[in-house]
């Protein structure tokens, strides 16, 4: 058998046996009785599978099987098929990655661990080599890469996941409401869902989340929960854990946690705004998010403390640093294929389409301007604003790294900030630039884009393309109720 592959490689990397064993004590010493291995599918949901903890030595050597189609959710089309494998495929290795243990909050007889997949062993192509469909994975490396193509340069990133607490409602055409009036900023609804948004900071912080800050918005029901900034691939992990905390608060209470992009037109949507900036130097340190001993293993509490945050003009004023120019210049060259993975889904151009509430369509950046796709919200970073809360953000910040390394090695120029409000002029009649507004159009833009497509790398984006299109399809094909009430008595 080769030796020689990624998969051993990993398995036989320095530290990695003190890592395991770190692992065995706090199972032992937290009374861990089981374990889910998890790993996220292209559309960012949590696959994987459970294993009792007394095996955690076997697992974390010859990891987990698991089916290659599990990526793409186990669906079939709309026409029966199984999207991108069919059922005949190889399993592939679902490889633990111990830093990343932690025991849940709400039952701590079971832990959970993310996993990086690899190609089987036994695969006649491409044995124990990375699994080009695991976007975690591949964000590892896509980091890894610009940091070593840009001296240490590195991305952190502050997500903003807005997202509504819904409760189910008899008898009605929509069988769901919010738990709070739509009333941004209101501390009396605040106060009102109390029980709830103070559950999910308990569990967060439980699980290495340090959660800064949070309020009603401006949705039935919706509620924005902050946490701390940091390097992009624990703070997409913590976005992952994020929703799985929601997810489980609401089973308790009998509620819907909801990440949909748009589920009620007229008020704002969930948005999921990305905020970046690009930095060099500093270094990880622990972070007493909770008193005493930590449940799971330290690294999670690690937060990128100090550096140099190389997109602020230190002398002052709005306007980034020359490297801060190119970084915006990356991103607004590929800001249509950017769009099709922020915005990933058929509802998620309902909320550009709702006009005038706070979601952008303007093709541009701009200062202190939410018309735009791009604004700089602070003098010390950027917001990407066409990223919901459906979207995988693995998958989103593997592709933003592909447009900044673009922007950085080609020193593109991103010109001057839109001043002008973006929907106010193109409603008006005006000349200006807008972002794809259904997902067909955005499917298009990132099919022509070769360097956001390196963010999907081997056969990765035929099956996003795949999945996407059905998606589309099937949304066409489908009478709803805006058909019915339109056209049922529209002639004679």
């Amino acid at each position: 058998m080769n030796t020689d592959t990624d998969y051993h490689r990993d398995v036989e990397a320095p530290g990695r046996a003190e890592l395991v064993k770190r692992v065995r004590a706090k199972i032992d010493a937290m009374g861990v009785d089981y374990i889910y291995y998890q790993y996220i599918s292209i559309t960012g949901r949590v696959m994987g599978k459970a294993a009792p903890a007394r095996h955690w030595e076997t697992q974390a050597r010859k990891g987990v099987q698991t089916w290659m189609g599990g990526v793409t959710n186990v669906l079939p089309d709309f026409r029966g098929n199984l999207i991108g494998f069919d059922s005949n495929a190889m399993e592939c290795i679902a490889l633990p990655d111990p830093e990343t243990f932690c025991q849940l909050p709400w039952d701590k007889r079971v832990a959970r661990v993310f996993c990086t997949l690899y190609y089987s062993l036994e695969d006649p192509n491409f044995p124990g080599k990375y699994y080009e469909y695991d976007t975690r994975g591949n964000l590892k490396r896509f980091d890894a890469e610009f940091r070593k193509a840009h001296n240490g340069l590195h991305l952190r990133v502050g997500l903003e996941p807005e997202m509504l607490w819904l409760k189910p409602k008899e008898g009605e055409v929509r069988p769901y409401e919010g738990i709070t009036e739509p009333l941004a900023y209101h501390i009396g609804q605040f106060e009102s869902a109390r029980d709830v948004w103070m559950q999910v900071s308990d569990y967060a912080r439980a699980m290495g989340l340090d959660m800064i800050q949070g309020d009603c918005e401006d949705a039935p029901g919706q509620i924005e929960l902050n946490y701390q900034f940091d390097d992009a691939l624990p703070t997409c992990d913590r976005m992952t854990t994020y929703r799985q905390i929601c997810a489980e608060v609401a089973r308790q209470r009998g509620l819907i946690a909801c990440f949909m992009a748009k589920p009620f037109m007229g008020y704002a949507a969930n948005g999921c705004h990305h905020n970046c900036s690009v930095w060099s130097g500093g270094s990880r340190e622990l972070q007493q998010i909770i008193p005493g001993e930590v449940p799971g293993m330290e690294e999670l509490w690690h937060y990128s403390t100090g550096g140099v945050n190389e997109f602020e003009n230190k002398e002052g004023g709005w306007l980034p640093t020359e490297l801060g120019h190119h970084v915006l210049g990356g991103s607004l060259k590929h800001i249509d294929a950017l769009t099709c993975l922020g915005a990933s889904t058929v509802n998620s151009y309902r909320r550009f389409n709702d006009y005038g509430l706070w979601a952008p369509i303007g093709a541009n950046w701009g200062l202190q301007n939410r018309s735009c796709t791009i604004r700089i919200s602070s003098p010390d970073r950027f917001e990407f604003r066409a990223v919901d809360s459906m979207v995988n953000p693995h998958l989103f910040c593997g592709a933003l790294l592909k447009a900044m390394d673009d922007g950085i090695r080609n020193k593109i120029d991103p010109g001057k900030p839109e001043a002008r409000n973006v929907t106010e002029v193109w409603q008006s009649g005006g000349e200006v630039k807008l972002i794809p507004l259904n997902l067909h159009d955005a499917l298009e833009a990132l099919k022509k884009d070769e360097v956001i497509r390196a963010a999907l790398p081997g056969k990765l984006y035929d099956v996003f393309d795949e999945y996407k299109r059905d998606e589309w399809t099937r949304f066409l094909r489908e009478v709803t109720n805006w058909d019915v009430e339109r056209y049922l008595h529209c002639v004679p």
